[in-house]
């Protein structure tokens, strides 16, 4: 929980630092490696690293539909299409926070907070860390967010969250969780802003498709 008071907090400050500055991610950037790099410090130093999914993924490709519904779900960004936002400095301040935001919230939210939680009810745990992660996007309301986005956001990162969660436990690892959140944020820098009621599709159809797979997942893998 303190990882998350902390992360909360400093990209907070990072996001509006950088506003003001007026180049978008310019000090969120520096801040989100170093918060990505104390953190893996941290995890490996207390031999935190397996438990919390930093290993080999464990399982067959095949029991995962080889995991064709993540690549779906980290397509949404771009179904409207894509433009380049931003100038080439900032696209590239905002690809390489986007990594690190990726392995933050997933070793946070699914390797820390899950794999505690789990010890005494799992599937409490799951929801409890799902949840979290979901309504955590709240945060985006103090950056200038909509109400109506955060609230699409909150509804389909609890589906995500949960679909995460299932994958590291089913696969032990953090691997694939990492690399589809991740694909997914940095490929938010790319999306083109459309009508209300499509943001609503393509919100309830990637929370469809995260659900769906979780529910496969859940019985087959």
């Amino acid at each position: 929980m303190i990882w998350i008071g902390v992360y909360v907090a400093l990209f907070s400050l990072g996001d509006n630092l950088s506003q003001a500055a007026g180049v978008a991610k310019s000090v969120t950037a520096p801040l989100s490696a170093g918060m990505a790099a104390a953190l893996w410090l941290w995890v490996r130093g207390r031999g935190y690293a397996a438990r919390c999914g930093l290993c080999a993924f464990q399982g067959r490709a095949g029991d995962f539909l080889y995991f064709l519904p993540l690549a779906a779900i980290v397509s949404v960004n771009l179904w409207q299409g894509a433009a380049l936002r931003f100038s080439p400095v900032e696209t590239t301040l905002y690809v390489f926070s986007m990594l690190c935001v990726g392995f933050i919230e997933e070793v946070i939210f699914r390797g820390l907070l899950y794999t505690a939680l789990k010890k005494s009810h799992a599937k409490s745990a799951m929801a409890v860390a799902s949840l979290t992660f979901g309504i955590g996007h709240l945060v985006n309301l103090l950056n200038g967010a909509a109400v109506l986005e955060t609230g699409l956001q909150i509804v389909s990162a609890c589906a995500l969250g949960l679909l995460f969660v299932v994958i590291l436990e089913k696969g032990r690892s953090l691997i694939p969780c990492i690399a589809a959140h991740s694909a997914i944020n940095i490929l938010s820098a790319f999306s083109v802003e459309g009508t209300v009621a499509f943001s609503i599709f393509s919100s309830l159809a990637l929370t469809a498709v995260a659900l769906g797979y979780t529910a496969w997942l859940w019985k087959r893998a």
